[in-house]
């Protein structure tokens, strides 16, 4: 952790919905004037999208597990790597994982690659991760340790699966058939990896749907945000202003001591009621240090 360098986590695995609340980080930052920057957790994996495959392969020829979930699919070592190196000193390497043609060809590649390791920008007031592993503790490796706030995002797992099997087939050209594959082999890593991640966040995110998800594979469609509800459970209740954020949002309550339950419809407003005031402080205590 790291007063001057601060880090942010926002970790859930594949069609969790994660990236809405990387969306709700960027209105923040434009608003508090921040200059940060967002890591996609797909930069750390191990292997590139065709090598991956072969891997798989192998491991399932040999009765391993092997996943993007699993430790071993990964550059966790880089990971945690980056995060010191950051709230050390503001350094750190990272590149980006192409997952689309249309992200490719910016930078004249193909899909399914990496580009080059590059330097941080200099002087950015924030480091932001989005992705698989950041609350990860495990096999020697402490990811979360380096990290000032962690946020996890789990909706229910049969949405997960529909967000997943909606995304994968409409923006990256995967079959039904296909992606029911990935899911079915990363339950294991899913299970022993990605799951005991949301015990070591402060606050958590699960969206849970009000129409029937009982068959993923055969939804038409994914449940709109008004068809749904998000509980938001703290860590540390005692830190947060509960009787502030029932006065603000319209239809929440307060399911336990520690659970806020809001719409869907007004997840990304709670979000940014909530972490406004622990961006803004985040930022407050590095300005003093600064100023000593």
């Amino acid at each position: 952790m790291s007063i001057k360098y601060p880090i942010i986590v926002i970790t859930g695995s594949s069609g969790s919905g994660s990236n809405r609340v990387s969306d709700v980080f960027r209105h923040i930052a434009w608003r508090e004037k921040i200059r940060h920057l967002v890591v996609d957790g797909s930069a750390f994996h191990r292997y590139e999208r065709d090598e991956m495959a072969l891997k798989i392969e192998e491991a399932c020829a040999d009765g391993r597990y092997l996943s993007h979930f699993s430790p071993e699919g990964n550059r966790l070592d880089l990971l945690e790597s980056l995060f010191r190196e950051f709230a050390s000193d503001g350094t750190g390497k990272f590149r980006h994982y192409l997952h689309t043609e249309d992200q490719a060809l910016e930078y004249r590649q193909a899909a399914g690659t990496f580009t080059e390791w590059e330097s941080l920008p200099p002087d950015l007031d924030l480091l932001v991760y989005q992705g698989l592993h950041g609350a990860f503790a495990n096999d020697g490796i402490d990811i979360k340790q380096h990290v000032d706030l962690t946020l996890g995002v789990a909706p229910i797992v049969n949405l997960e699966w529909i967000q997943k099997i909606h995304t994968d087939i409409r923006n990256r050209g995967y079959t039904l058939d296909a992606v029911r594959a990935v899911i079915q082999h990363r339950l294991h890593d899913y299970v022993h990896y990605i799951t005991p991640q949301f015990s070591n966040t402060d606050i958590n995110f699960q969206r849970i749907p009000l129409v029937d998800t009982s068959n993923p594979f055969e939804a038409q469609d994914m449940p709109e945000n008004d068809e749904s509800m998000v509980v938001i459970s703290f860590r540390e209740p005692r830190d947060h202003d509960f009787a502030f954020l029932l006065k603000r949002i319209d239809g929440a309550f307060m399911s336990r001591r520690n659970s806020l339950v809001v719409p869907g419809g007004k997840m990304e407003f709670a979000m940014e009621l909530l972490l406004n005031p622990l961006v803004h402080e985040m930022m407050e205590r590095r300005r003093q240090l600064q100023e000593i």
